[in-house]
């Protein structure tokens, strides 16, 4: 017997698909291995159902694939980030968005913890570099409500540094799911992993959140890759000044005449986001399209 639905959990091998008659616990068949298909939380799949659960026959098309967090076919990418303990690296931010906007995905920034720190300036920077960016607070609830109409009715993946808060903003949105909440190590300035595995949870309006485990700056080189030709396309603020530079092939780094080095110096693009730019440029001058994952 055949059915399809929507992987909603993956963990060990084992994939629970969600269908119109219940949640089926799968595996994949074994030439999905054999094909580097690997299936990933929010795919389509179809299944056969067996006596213990099912298999998964077909990845159907993705609309788009993450590596960090391993996630399908997103609507939007919330990043979490906060700006006391643990204090979130803007470079990361700026790399997880370059990742979701070289996909046409769209990035939500939800700074967390304002009621300990503002991060007003933090804020500043995003909101001037044209991102969405919610204040939020999961120990008073400020923010919780604006967030909620944001994800309304879409697909949506919370990712962050460790210890930012996400399980505890995903309990202020739907308390039912009463997940696991860590500490965040005085010392060290880190969470601990509170979520071991990627799992999509359905709240109210057609809305489906995915939460991922949290990492740190050591693990950003584990993330998808951006080739350097792509780089300044993943950058929604170089878009208004990109192709008037006098060099077609203008890199932005230290060509002449360059109009997002320009626009940078007159202040409409933010010098973190372009040093964020070039320091993601220098790593994706030694990136081979060889060694890239071929997308499924």
């Amino acid at each position: 017997m055949q059915d399809n639905g929507r992987i909603i959990k993956a963990l060990s091998g084992f994939y629970d698909v969600q269908t119109s008659n219940g949640v089926v616990t799968c595996k994949g068949r074994g030439h999905l291995r054999q094909g580097k298909q690997i299936p990933l939380v929010g795919d389509r799949v179809e299944i056969s159902l067996t006596g213990h659960g099912g298999m998964i026959e077909c990845i159907l098309p993705r609309k788009n694939e993450f590596l960090r967090p391993p996630v399908a076919n997103l609507d939007a990418l919330v990043i979490l980030a906060a700006n006391v303990n643990p204090v979130t690296e803007p470079f990361l931010i700026d790399r997880v968005a370059a990742i979701a906007g070289n996909q046409n995905v769209a990035v939500i920034l939800c700074v967390n913890k304002t009621d300990l720190d503002s991060a007003d300036r933090l804020i500043s920077v995003y909101r001037h570099a044209g991102f969405p960016v919610i204040a939020t607070s999961a120990a008073t609830g400020e923010g919780v409500e604006e967030l909620r109409r944001a994800v309304l009715g879409k697909t949506v993946a919370f990712t962050g540094n460790s210890g930012v808060g996400k399980s505890s903003i995903l309990n202020c949105l739907s308390p039912e799911l009463a997940l696991k909440v860590g500490e965040v190590s005085e010392k060290l300035g880190r969470g601990r992993h509170t979520t071991r595995h990627v799992q999509l949870y359905a709240l109210p309006g057609d809305t489906y959140i995915a939460d991922t485990p949290g990492f740190s700056s050591f693990d950003t080189e584990q993330m998808d890759l951006v080739i350097k030709e792509n780089l300044q396309y993943a950058f929604s603020d170089f878009a208004p000044f990109l192709g008037q530079c006098q060099f077609h092939d203008c890199t932005h780094r230290k060509e002449p005449c360059c109009r997002i080095r320009q626009a940078v110096a007159d202040g409409e693009i933010e010098p973190s986001r372009y040093q964020s730019y070039l320091q993601l440029y220098e790593h994706a001058m030694g990136i081979k399209l060889w060694e890239l994952p071929k997308k499924s």
